[in-house]
């Protein structure tokens, strides 16, 4: 299953499981073999496994290419849905992920563990040579790629995660992260009115304080994008073809909330961001895998797409996305999301000009 739908119906509300695999990959120790919960960076050792339904995954996706990473972290790209058992790379040819081999992602897991107990999770970094599974803790999967993959960045790669800045950017994400990202969820597995109730005073008000920070800043935190920018905008591209009607989340769609929507436009322009994005996956994944709360599993065709290009006028508010840096160039064509599924995008794989 998704990080997204790992979690239990707790009376009265939906509680996450948080229990990920913790190993790290880092980039200095002579400790670093594996065997102490400890990997050595080394280019193309790991493969990313995504799908770019999830929220998730779609962060790890974005700061990958953010920080150009493609060449030395390899990507396999799951199918938007799963059954209870396992992500499926029903996307590659003979459903078999090209460069691990497997048609599961669970494969990975359990050549980790054979008895591996927990939900089947993506994003999932994972050893080429051995087929393991090295994480799924995605928080901390997003951060090392900025510091502990900095000798591999591109030329003019921005700086996600400044020093000068960390505390604020863990600040601001453990606010976004509780009330944000998990309280659409919240909002959509609760068990009961009361809880739907809480859960949905908290994403408002949550999304209004951002709204009032946001007001007066381009970005979260700083003049340029950072992890926190990252890690709000994969919730608000899903919130209108997802959360606000399969989720309730429904006091306003994020059209109706003027400054949150033009900073996801702003985020959505520069590249990295909606060249990601896959809306056909997205509502694929969430109206077809939660039969619970979507037994008919009928996808909506909507909503309407065109805002996204329309001018946000962000830049009066100063800053930059990349500072002294540079945006990444197109994608590459195996990695581009289909125009069919977005069809924002031009043949390049990059958001259309205004």
């Amino acid at each position: 299953m998704s990080e997204g739908t790992q979690g239990r119906y707790v009376e009265p509300s939906f509680e996450r499981d948080t229990t990920y695999i913790t190993d790290r990959v880092v980039s200095k120790g002579a400790d670093a073999d594996g065997a102490s919960g400890l990997w050595p960076v080394e280019p193309g050792r790991y493969r990313l496994v995504v799908a770019r339904a999830c929220p998730w995954a779609n962060r790890a996706i974005i700061v990958r290419r953010l920080l150009g990473l493609e060449d030395v972290i390899s990507m396999g790209i799951c199918g938007p849905t799963h059954d209870s058992d396992s992500w499926t790379f029903d996307k590659d040819e003979d459903g078999l992920d090209p460069v691990l081999g497997i048609p599961r992602l669970k494969d990975a897991y359990l050549a980790r563990d054979p008895e591996y107990p927990r939900g089947i999770t993506v994003p999932a970094l994972v050893e080429i040579s051995s087929g393991k599974v090295v994480t799924n803790d995605f928080p901390s999967m997003t951060l090392d790629f900025s510091t502990q993959w900095s000798d591999h960045h591109r030329d003019g790669a921005p700086d996600l995660y400044p020093d000068e800045l960390r505390d604020e950017i863990d600040t601001v994400n453990r606010r976004v992260y509780t009330e944000v990202n998990n309280g659409v969820y919240r909002c959509g597995f609760a068990g009961t009115q009361s809880a739907y109730e809480d859960a949905y005073d908290r994403l408002f008000t949550a999304l209004d304080w951002l709204s009032e920070r946001l007001s007066q800043q381009r970005y979260l935190v700083g003049e340029t994008i950072t992890e926190a920018d990252v890690r709000l905008f994969t919730t608000l591209a899903r919130f209108d073809p997802v959360y606000h009607g399969h989720f309730k989340c429904n006091r306003t769609k994020l059209t109706e909330m003027p400054v949150l929507w033009a900073y996801a436009r702003d985020l959505f322009q520069t590249p990295g961001f909606g060249d990601t994005t896959d809306f056909v996956d997205i509502k694929r994944h969430y109206y077809e895998v939660h039969t619970d709360i979507n037994p008919t599993q009928v996808v909506p065709a909507g909503p309407d797409l065109a805002g996204w290009l329309t001018a946000h006028g962000r830049e009066e508010l100063g800053g930059s996305p990349f500072g002294e840096g540079t945006a990444p160039g197109a994608p590459s064509e195996t990695e581009r999301v289909p125009v069919a599924h977005n069809p924002l995008l031009g043949e390049d794989g990059l958001v259309r000009s205004l």
